[in-house]
């Protein structure tokens, strides 16, 4: 059985309602009429005030326990000779914690002997002993990650810290560098 082959309509068809719009805009002569030209710039408009606007705070809320946790840590860092301790304040621009404590040791044992010196301190601390949520890298020492919620302390081997340039990354934080 043959079936037979549809036509389509023409396509003069669908452009002759455009066509016919271009011709009914255009004037007697064919062409679009000028609009009138003003001097460059737009009426001028009468604005309405506004009352004036409540005074907002400026950035996240201030946690004074975090703060003081992080101290803390750089604290206990210091004591066992870490190099250029910084704490980043990250509130605002991260959901998972407030702050950064970044540390550099000059060999992978003096990595591991930080972080266990930090860890052991806090544990046994009178402030209510604080433990880590979790430990990264301890057994390689290269990169120790110690996360006690609200604040994150990175230790690194001072060749991996230039590499991954944590500082470089949260570059807009706030930063306080602990001697």
């Amino acid at each position: 059985m043959a079936t037979k082959k549809k036509t389509s309509a023409k396509k003069s068809a669908g452009r002759a309602p455009a066509a016919r719009k271009k011709a009914a805009g255009k004037g007697a002569a064919g062409k679009v009429p000028a609009r009138k030209k003003t001097a460059g710039r737009a009426p001028a408009r009468k604005k309405a005030k506004l009352p004036p606007a409540p005074q907002q705070q400026v950035g996240p809320a201030e946690n004074p326990a975090a703060k003081a946790l992080a101290q803390r840590i750089a604290q206990l860092l210091l004591d066992k000779k870490a190099l250029d301790v910084v704490i980043l304040d990250v509130r605002g621009m991260t959901s998972y914690a407030d702050y950064f404590v970044v540390a550099s040791g000059e060999s992978d044992r003096q990595v591991s002997a930080m972080a266990e010196n930090v860890q052991v301190q806090l544990k046994t601390s009178e402030e209510g002993g604080h433990r880590p949520i979790g430990t990264e890298g301890l057994e390689t020492g290269q990169w120790v990650l110690l996360d006690y919620g609200e604040v994150v302390a990175h230790l690194f081997l001072t060749d991996l810290r230039a590499h991954y340039d944590l500082e470089g990354l949260w570059a807009d934080a706030a930063r306080e560098k602990v001697a």
